[in-house]
Protein backbone atom coordinates (compact mmCIF):
# COMPACT_ATOMS: atom_id res chain seq x y z
CA UNK A 1 0.00 0.00 0.00
CA UNK A 2 1.88 3.52 -1.41
CA UNK A 3 0.78 6.55 0.48
CA UNK A 4 -1.87 8.01 -2.00
CA UNK A 5 -4.09 4.53 -1.25
CA UNK A 6 -3.39 5.04 2.71
CA UNK A 7 -4.57 8.77 2.33
CA UNK A 8 -7.47 7.19 0.51
CA UNK A 9 -8.18 4.54 3.37
CA UNK A 10 -7.68 6.98 6.08
CA UNK A 11 -10.11 9.07 4.93
CA UNK A 12 -12.57 6.26 4.16
CA UNK A 13 -11.83 5.00 7.76
CA UNK A 14 -13.06 8.38 9.03
CA UNK A 15 -16.41 8.51 7.02
CA UNK A 16 -17.26 4.87 8.26
CA UNK A 17 -16.27 5.32 11.68
CA UNK A 18 -19.15 7.51 12.09
CA UNK A 19 -21.74 5.11 10.98
CA UNK A 20 -20.17 1.78 11.54
CA UNK A 21 -21.29 1.41 15.36
CA UNK A 22 -24.73 2.95 15.04
CA UNK A 23 -26.94 0.28 14.06
CA UNK A 24 -30.92 1.26 15.15
CA UNK A 25 -31.47 2.72 18.39
CA UNK A 26 -33.14 4.61 20.86
CA UNK A 27 -33.74 8.24 19.31
CA UNK A 28 -34.06 11.34 21.80
CA UNK A 29 -38.22 11.42 21.87
CA UNK A 30 -37.51 7.48 23.29
CA UNK A 31 -35.21 8.55 25.94
CA UNK A 32 -37.03 11.22 26.90
CA UNK A 33 -40.14 9.25 27.90
CA UNK A 34 -37.69 7.41 29.89
CA UNK A 35 -36.75 10.61 31.78
CA UNK A 36 -40.30 11.44 32.14
CA UNK A 37 -40.72 8.10 34.11
CA UNK A 38 -37.44 7.43 36.20
CA UNK A 39 -35.52 11.35 36.30
CA UNK A 40 -35.67 11.76 40.15
CA UNK A 41 -35.20 15.48 40.10
CA UNK A 42 -38.53 15.65 37.73
CA UNK A 43 -40.25 13.46 40.11
CA UNK A 44 -38.99 15.81 42.86
CA UNK A 45 -39.91 19.26 40.77
CA UNK A 46 -43.66 17.31 40.39
CA UNK A 47 -43.73 16.71 44.11
CA UNK A 48 -42.82 20.07 44.73
CA UNK A 49 -45.70 21.15 42.84
CA UNK A 50 -48.08 18.95 44.18
CA UNK A 51 -47.20 20.57 47.45
CA UNK A 52 -47.24 24.23 45.70
CA UNK A 53 -51.06 23.30 44.95
CA UNK A 54 -52.35 23.21 48.22
CA UNK A 55 -51.58 26.57 49.45
CA UNK A 56 -54.90 27.63 47.03
CA UNK A 57 -56.61 25.32 49.19
CA UNK A 58 -55.44 26.44 52.44
CA UNK A 59 -55.76 30.41 51.09
CA UNK A 60 -59.15 29.57 50.53
CA UNK A 61 -60.01 27.45 53.25
CA UNK A 62 -60.03 30.82 55.86
CA UNK A 63 -63.25 32.65 53.99
CA UNK A 64 -65.26 29.62 54.09
CA UNK A 65 -67.18 27.91 57.60
CA UNK A 66 -65.40 25.80 59.86
CA UNK A 67 -67.77 22.99 61.60
CA UNK A 68 -66.37 21.40 64.76
CA UNK A 69 -67.89 18.59 67.34
CA UNK A 70 -66.65 17.62 70.42
CA UNK A 71 -68.39 14.95 73.37
CA UNK A 72 -67.30 13.35 76.37
CA UNK A 73 -68.37 10.74 78.64
CA UNK A 74 -67.26 10.89 82.11
CA UNK A 75 -67.63 8.13 84.91
CA UNK A 76 -67.99 9.83 88.19
CA UNK A 77 -67.83 8.05 91.99
CA UNK A 78 -68.55 10.16 94.93
CA UNK A 79 -66.92 8.78 98.34
CA UNK A 80 -67.24 9.01 102.30
CA UNK A 81 -64.86 7.19 104.17
CA UNK A 82 -64.37 5.21 101.40
CA UNK A 83 -67.71 4.25 101.09
CA UNK A 84 -69.83 4.94 97.15
CA UNK A 85 -72.16 6.78 98.12
CA UNK A 86 -73.05 7.86 94.59
CA UNK A 87 -71.97 7.07 91.39
CA UNK A 88 -72.75 8.14 87.70
CA UNK A 89 -72.36 8.75 84.22
CA UNK A 90 -72.77 11.78 82.22
CA UNK A 91 -72.21 12.74 78.63
CA UNK A 92 -71.09 16.22 77.06
CA UNK A 93 -71.44 16.48 73.43
CA UNK A 94 -71.41 19.93 71.29
CA UNK A 95 -70.88 21.39 67.83
CA UNK A 96 -69.65 25.06 66.78
CA UNK A 97 -69.79 26.52 63.59
CA UNK A 98 -68.00 29.56 62.65
CA UNK A 99 -68.52 32.00 59.26
CA UNK A 100 -65.76 35.07 58.99
CA UNK A 101 -67.78 38.15 57.83
CA UNK A 102 -65.20 40.74 57.56
CA UNK A 103 -61.56 39.13 57.96
CA UNK A 104 -59.16 40.89 55.67
CA UNK A 105 -56.40 39.04 56.66
CA UNK A 106 -58.15 35.60 55.10
CA UNK A 107 -59.00 37.62 51.84
CA UNK A 108 -55.51 38.68 51.33
CA UNK A 109 -54.36 35.53 52.55
CA UNK A 110 -56.41 33.24 50.06
CA UNK A 111 -54.65 35.53 47.27
CA UNK A 112 -51.17 35.14 48.53
CA UNK A 113 -52.12 31.06 48.53
CA UNK A 114 -53.21 31.52 44.66
CA UNK A 115 -50.21 33.38 43.97
CA UNK A 116 -48.30 30.69 45.69
CA UNK A 117 -49.94 28.28 43.27
CA UNK A 118 -49.19 30.00 40.45
CA UNK A 119 -45.68 30.38 41.21
CA UNK A 120 -45.09 26.57 41.78
CA UNK A 121 -47.04 26.07 38.05
CA UNK A 122 -44.62 27.95 36.31
CA UNK A 123 -41.82 26.64 38.48
CA UNK A 124 -43.11 23.25 37.51
CA UNK A 125 -43.20 24.36 33.85
CA UNK A 126 -39.61 25.43 34.32
CA UNK A 127 -38.12 22.05 35.86
CA UNK A 128 -40.24 20.42 32.53
CA UNK A 129 -37.97 22.55 30.38
CA UNK A 130 -34.90 21.93 32.09
CA UNK A 131 -35.33 17.95 32.01
CA UNK A 132 -35.82 18.42 28.40
CA UNK A 133 -32.38 20.30 28.27
CA UNK A 134 -30.86 17.94 30.17
CA UNK A 135 -31.72 14.78 28.42
CA UNK A 136 -31.09 16.50 25.36
CA UNK A 137 -27.30 17.29 26.46
CA UNK A 138 -26.92 14.09 28.24
CA UNK A 139 -27.83 12.14 25.06
CA UNK A 140 -25.88 14.38 22.38
CA UNK A 141 -22.70 14.29 24.60
CA UNK A 142 -22.84 10.20 24.27
CA UNK A 143 -23.29 10.88 20.53
CA UNK A 144 -20.28 12.96 20.32
CA UNK A 145 -18.52 10.96 22.63
CA UNK A 146 -18.92 7.73 20.37
CA UNK A 147 -17.79 10.41 17.40
CA UNK A 148 -15.08 11.62 19.00
CA UNK A 149 -14.02 7.43 20.11
CA UNK A 150 -14.63 6.19 16.36
CA UNK A 151 -12.42 9.07 15.17
CA UNK A 152 -9.76 8.16 17.97
CA UNK A 153 -9.94 4.12 16.56
CA UNK A 154 -10.13 5.15 13.01
CA UNK A 155 -6.79 7.98 13.45
CA UNK A 156 -5.27 4.91 15.29
CA UNK A 157 -5.74 2.24 12.83
CA UNK A 158 -4.33 4.77 9.92
CA UNK A 159 -1.42 6.27 11.72
CA UNK A 160 -0.99 2.39 12.72
CA UNK A 161 -0.76 1.24 9.09
CA UNK A 162 1.53 4.18 8.35
CA UNK A 163 3.90 3.32 11.15
CA UNK A 164 4.35 -0.42 9.69
CA UNK A 165 4.65 0.88 6.13
CA UNK A 166 7.58 3.33 7.65
CA UNK A 167 9.50 0.31 9.07
CA UNK A 168 9.05 -1.62 5.41
CA UNK A 169 10.51 1.26 3.94
CA UNK A 170 12.96 1.43 6.50
CA UNK A 171 13.79 -2.39 5.87
CA UNK A 172 14.45 -1.93 2.69
CA UNK A 173 16.45 1.58 2.63
CA UNK A 174 13.71 3.63 1.63
CA UNK A 175 13.65 5.54 4.61
CA UNK A 176 15.19 7.22 7.41
CA UNK A 177 15.01 5.73 11.08
CA UNK A 178 13.41 9.05 12.30
CA UNK A 179 10.22 8.30 9.50
CA UNK A 180 9.93 4.96 11.80
CA UNK A 181 10.28 7.00 15.41
CA UNK A 182 8.46 9.93 14.26
CA UNK A 183 5.51 7.37 13.49
CA UNK A 184 5.73 5.31 16.48
CA UNK A 185 5.46 8.49 18.37
CA UNK A 186 2.13 9.61 16.28
CA UNK A 187 0.71 6.00 16.75
CA UNK A 188 1.43 5.96 20.90
CA UNK A 189 -0.25 9.32 21.15
CA UNK A 190 -3.59 8.08 19.30
CA UNK A 191 -3.44 5.11 21.23
CA UNK A 192 -3.35 7.36 24.50
CA UNK A 193 -5.94 9.71 22.71
CA UNK A 194 -8.15 6.54 21.98
CA UNK A 195 -7.84 5.36 25.77
CA UNK A 196 -9.22 9.10 26.77
CA UNK A 197 -12.04 9.07 24.29
CA UNK A 198 -13.22 5.33 26.36
CA UNK A 199 -13.20 7.09 29.58
CA UNK A 200 -14.92 10.22 28.11
CA UNK A 201 -17.72 8.06 26.66
CA UNK A 202 -18.28 5.87 29.38
CA UNK A 203 -18.67 9.05 31.81
CA UNK A 204 -21.08 10.50 29.20
CA UNK A 205 -22.72 6.85 29.54
CA UNK A 206 -23.51 6.90 33.14
CA UNK A 207 -24.67 10.68 32.93
CA UNK A 208 -27.67 9.46 31.07
CA UNK A 209 -28.14 6.71 32.99
CA UNK A 210 -28.29 8.78 35.68
CA UNK A 211 -31.27 10.69 34.25
CA UNK A 212 -33.43 8.07 32.23
CA UNK A 213 -32.24 5.40 35.10
CA UNK A 214 -31.61 2.56 32.63
CA UNK A 215 -28.30 1.94 30.74
CA UNK A 216 -28.95 2.75 27.14
CA UNK A 217 -26.28 1.16 24.99
CA UNK A 218 -27.31 2.17 21.02
CA UNK A 219 -28.76 5.67 20.09
CA UNK A 220 -30.12 7.05 16.96
CA UNK A 221 -27.44 9.64 15.52
CA UNK A 222 -28.46 12.86 13.39
CA UNK A 223 -29.05 12.26 9.68
CA UNK A 224 -25.88 13.57 7.67
CA UNK A 225 -28.46 16.25 6.30
CA UNK A 226 -29.74 17.88 9.59
CA UNK A 227 -30.93 21.02 8.79
CA UNK A 228 -29.22 23.94 10.60
CA UNK A 229 -30.92 27.17 10.30
CA UNK A 230 -31.14 30.73 12.14
CA UNK A 231 -33.47 31.44 14.54
CA UNK A 232 -36.89 32.81 13.50
CA UNK A 233 -37.41 35.80 13.79
CA UNK A 234 -33.75 36.50 13.46
CA UNK A 235 -34.66 39.96 15.10
CA UNK A 236 -33.21 39.36 18.39
CA UNK A 237 -35.51 42.09 20.04
CA UNK A 238 -38.36 40.06 18.99
CA UNK A 239 -36.83 36.89 21.52
CA UNK A 240 -36.45 39.23 24.36
CA UNK A 241 -39.99 40.98 23.72
CA UNK A 242 -41.64 37.16 23.59
CA UNK A 243 -39.36 36.29 26.96
CA UNK A 244 -40.65 38.87 28.55
CA UNK A 245 -44.13 37.66 28.26
CA UNK A 246 -43.61 33.95 28.69
CA UNK A 247 -40.09 33.28 30.48
CA UNK A 248 -41.27 30.45 33.25
CA UNK A 249 -38.51 31.77 35.77
CA UNK A 250 -39.81 35.27 35.72
CA UNK A 251 -43.56 34.48 35.95
CA UNK A 252 -42.36 32.50 38.93
CA UNK A 253 -40.70 35.22 40.56
CA UNK A 254 -43.56 37.86 39.79
CA UNK A 255 -46.33 35.26 41.02
CA UNK A 256 -43.48 35.37 44.50
CA UNK A 257 -43.73 39.23 44.32
CA UNK A 258 -47.61 39.15 44.27
CA UNK A 259 -47.30 36.66 47.28
CA UNK A 260 -45.58 38.80 48.95
CA UNK A 261 -47.49 41.74 48.35
CA UNK A 262 -50.82 40.39 49.69
CA UNK A 263 -48.73 38.28 52.80
CA UNK A 264 -47.78 42.28 53.50
CA UNK A 265 -51.57 43.48 52.98
CA UNK A 266 -52.54 40.86 55.31
CA UNK A 267 -50.17 41.97 57.90
CA UNK A 268 -51.46 45.26 57.54
CA UNK A 269 -55.17 43.99 58.24
CA UNK A 270 -54.08 42.52 61.42
CA UNK A 271 -55.14 45.89 62.75
CA UNK A 272 -58.58 46.14 61.70
CA UNK A 273 -61.79 44.81 63.07
CA UNK A 274 -62.41 40.60 62.80
CA UNK A 275 -66.07 39.71 62.64
CA UNK A 276 -67.47 36.35 62.65
CA UNK A 277 -70.71 35.00 62.93
CA UNK A 278 -70.49 31.71 65.57
CA UNK A 279 -72.84 29.37 66.41
CA UNK A 280 -72.47 26.92 69.11
CA UNK A 281 -74.95 23.77 70.14
CA UNK A 282 -74.51 21.73 73.29
CA UNK A 283 -76.00 19.00 75.27
CA UNK A 284 -74.98 17.51 78.61
CA UNK A 285 -76.56 15.06 80.26
CA UNK A 286 -76.44 13.65 83.59
CA UNK A 287 -77.77 9.98 85.49
CA UNK A 288 -76.55 11.23 88.95
CA UNK A 289 -78.62 9.47 91.58
CA UNK A 290 -79.21 6.22 89.58
CA UNK A 291 -77.45 4.38 92.59
CA UNK A 292 -78.91 6.45 95.29
CA UNK A 293 -80.46 10.01 95.53
CA UNK A 294 -82.28 11.97 93.20
CA UNK A 295 -83.64 11.35 89.28
CA UNK A 296 -85.15 13.90 87.69
CA UNK A 297 -85.38 11.60 84.41
CA UNK A 298 -85.80 7.76 85.18
CA UNK A 299 -84.38 7.05 81.72
CA UNK A 300 -81.85 9.60 81.00
CA UNK A 301 -81.30 11.63 84.41
CA UNK A 302 -80.53 15.52 83.68
CA UNK A 303 -80.65 16.55 80.85
CA UNK A 304 -79.46 20.42 79.69
CA UNK A 305 -79.25 21.71 75.72
CA UNK A 306 -77.84 25.16 75.33
CA UNK A 307 -78.16 27.23 71.80
CA UNK A 308 -75.77 30.07 71.10
CA UNK A 309 -75.39 32.56 68.07
CA UNK A 310 -73.35 35.35 68.43
CA UNK A 311 -71.64 38.26 65.44
CA UNK A 312 -67.88 38.22 67.40
CA UNK A 313 -66.29 41.31 67.11
CA UNK A 314 -62.88 41.39 67.74
CA UNK A 315 -59.81 44.67 67.64
CA UNK A 316 -56.18 44.48 68.43
CA UNK A 317 -55.62 46.75 70.43
CA UNK A 318 -51.92 46.10 71.84
CA UNK A 319 -49.93 42.77 71.65
CA UNK A 320 -46.26 43.84 72.78
CA UNK A 321 -45.49 45.59 69.33
CA UNK A 322 -45.52 41.39 67.74
CA UNK A 323 -48.41 42.90 64.84
CA UNK A 324 -46.21 46.14 64.17
CA UNK A 325 -43.19 44.01 63.72
CA UNK A 326 -45.00 41.46 61.51
CA UNK A 327 -46.09 44.24 59.39
CA UNK A 328 -42.73 45.65 58.72
CA UNK A 329 -40.87 42.45 58.76
CA UNK A 330 -43.66 41.45 55.90
CA UNK A 331 -43.27 44.40 53.57
CA UNK A 332 -39.44 44.31 54.11
CA UNK A 333 -39.97 40.82 52.27
CA UNK A 334 -41.93 42.04 50.06
CA UNK A 335 -39.40 44.79 48.86
CA UNK A 336 -36.82 41.50 48.72
CA UNK A 337 -39.41 40.04 46.10
CA UNK A 338 -39.87 43.01 44.01
CA UNK A 339 -36.16 43.51 43.81
CA UNK A 340 -35.28 39.29 42.95
CA UNK A 341 -37.84 40.30 40.10
CA UNK A 342 -36.25 43.24 38.75
CA UNK A 343 -32.70 40.78 38.83
CA UNK A 344 -35.14 37.56 37.07
CA UNK A 345 -36.35 40.05 34.50
CA UNK A 346 -32.86 41.67 33.34
CA UNK A 347 -31.10 37.46 33.77
CA UNK A 348 -33.92 37.04 31.45
CA UNK A 349 -32.95 39.81 29.34
CA UNK A 350 -29.40 39.12 28.95
CA UNK A 351 -29.51 35.53 28.84
CA UNK A 352 -32.23 35.36 25.77
CA UNK A 353 -29.44 37.86 23.78
CA UNK A 354 -26.69 35.62 24.65
CA UNK A 355 -28.98 32.61 23.61
CA UNK A 356 -29.83 34.18 20.32
CA UNK A 357 -26.16 34.68 19.87
CA UNK A 358 -25.12 31.83 20.55
CA UNK A 359 -27.37 30.08 17.99
CA UNK A 360 -26.29 32.35 15.12
CA UNK A 361 -22.49 31.84 16.57
CA UNK A 362 -23.31 28.12 16.68
CA UNK A 363 -25.00 27.95 12.41
CA UNK A 364 -22.10 29.98 11.13
CA UNK A 365 -19.74 27.62 13.00
CA UNK A 366 -21.33 24.47 11.72
CA UNK A 367 -20.98 26.41 8.36
CA UNK A 368 -17.49 26.97 9.07
CA UNK A 369 -16.67 23.27 10.40
CA UNK A 370 -17.92 21.51 7.41
CA UNK A 371 -15.75 23.91 5.20
CA UNK A 372 -12.33 23.15 7.07
CA UNK A 373 -13.39 19.50 7.33
CA UNK A 374 -13.73 19.90 3.09
CA UNK A 375 -10.04 21.92 3.29
CA UNK A 376 -8.74 18.89 5.83
CA UNK A 377 -9.28 16.33 3.14
CA UNK A 378 -8.05 18.39 0.47
CA UNK A 379 -5.18 19.11 2.46
CA UNK A 380 -3.81 16.00 3.17
CA UNK A 381 -4.40 14.50 -0.10
CA UNK A 382 -2.12 17.60 -1.12
CA UNK A 383 0.39 16.70 1.44
CA UNK A 384 0.55 13.47 0.54
CA UNK A 385 1.64 14.01 -3.12
CA UNK A 386 4.21 16.63 -1.77
CA UNK A 387 5.50 14.12 0.22
CA UNK A 388 6.06 11.42 -2.61
CA UNK A 389 7.77 14.11 -4.62
CA UNK A 390 9.77 15.32 -1.68
CA UNK A 391 8.57 18.69 -0.74
CA UNK A 392 6.75 17.25 2.38
CA UNK A 393 8.10 15.25 5.08
CA UNK A 394 6.60 13.05 7.77
CA UNK A 395 5.70 15.48 10.01
CA UNK A 396 3.85 17.35 7.45
CA UNK A 397 2.27 13.89 6.58
CA UNK A 398 0.75 13.21 10.06
CA UNK A 399 0.37 16.49 10.64
CA UNK A 400 -2.55 17.03 8.32
CA UNK A 401 -3.76 13.55 9.35
CA UNK A 402 -3.95 14.88 12.84
CA UNK A 403 -5.92 17.85 11.25
CA UNK A 404 -8.19 15.81 9.28
CA UNK A 405 -9.56 13.96 11.88
CA UNK A 406 -9.63 16.87 14.12
CA UNK A 407 -11.91 18.43 12.01
CA UNK A 408 -14.21 15.92 11.59
CA UNK A 409 -14.29 15.82 15.48
CA UNK A 410 -15.03 19.48 15.34
CA UNK A 411 -17.99 19.67 12.83
CA UNK A 412 -19.30 16.64 14.77
CA UNK A 413 -19.35 18.78 18.11
CA UNK A 414 -20.28 21.47 15.74
CA UNK A 415 -24.13 20.34 15.24
CA UNK A 416 -24.85 19.48 19.24
CA UNK A 417 -23.65 22.46 20.33
CA UNK A 418 -26.09 23.87 17.64
CA UNK A 419 -28.78 22.06 18.85
CA UNK A 420 -28.36 22.62 21.98
CA UNK A 421 -27.77 26.29 21.76
CA UNK A 422 -31.60 26.39 19.61
CA UNK A 423 -33.34 24.20 23.24
CA UNK A 424 -31.73 26.47 25.71
CA UNK A 425 -33.15 30.09 23.58
CA UNK A 426 -36.71 28.54 23.45
CA UNK A 427 -36.35 27.50 26.93
CA UNK A 428 -35.31 31.27 27.25
CA UNK A 429 -38.36 32.54 25.91
CA UNK A 430 -40.60 29.59 27.27
CA UNK A 431 -41.87 27.96 24.26
CA UNK A 432 -39.52 24.44 24.35
CA UNK A 433 -41.91 21.76 24.26
CA UNK A 434 -41.81 18.11 23.76
CA UNK A 435 -42.80 18.77 20.12
CA UNK A 436 -39.31 20.40 19.85
CA UNK A 437 -37.71 17.03 20.66
CA UNK A 438 -40.06 14.79 18.53
CA UNK A 439 -39.42 17.17 15.67
CA UNK A 440 -35.08 16.41 16.74
CA UNK A 441 -36.03 12.37 16.56
CA UNK A 442 -37.84 12.68 13.37
CA UNK A 443 -34.59 13.94 11.96
CA UNK A 444 -32.52 11.01 13.00
CA UNK A 445 -31.34 7.93 11.73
Amino acid sequence: MNYRNLTKFLIFSLSISFISNFVKGENLEEVYELALKNDSLLKAAEASYRAGKENKVQGRAGLLPTLSVSGSTNWNEYRVLDQIIDQYNSNNYSGRLSQPIFRMDKWFQFKRGKSLTESAEAEFAYQQQETMIRVASAYFNVLNSIDSLNAARAEEKAIGRQKDLAKKRFEVGLAAITEVQETQAAYDLTVVSRISREAQLDSAREALTSIVGKEITLLSPLQENFEISMPDPLDRDSWVMLGLKNNLQLKSAKFQRDAAKHSARASTSNHLPQIDIVGRVTKSTSKQGKFGGFIQNPLFGIEQDTRQYAIQFNLPIYAGGSISSARRQAFANYDRAKEQTIYTERSTIRDIRSNHFGVQTQVANVTARKQALASAESALEATQVGYEVGSRNTVDLLDSQKRLFQAQRDYASSRYEYIIAMLRLKASVGSLNPGDLISISNRMD
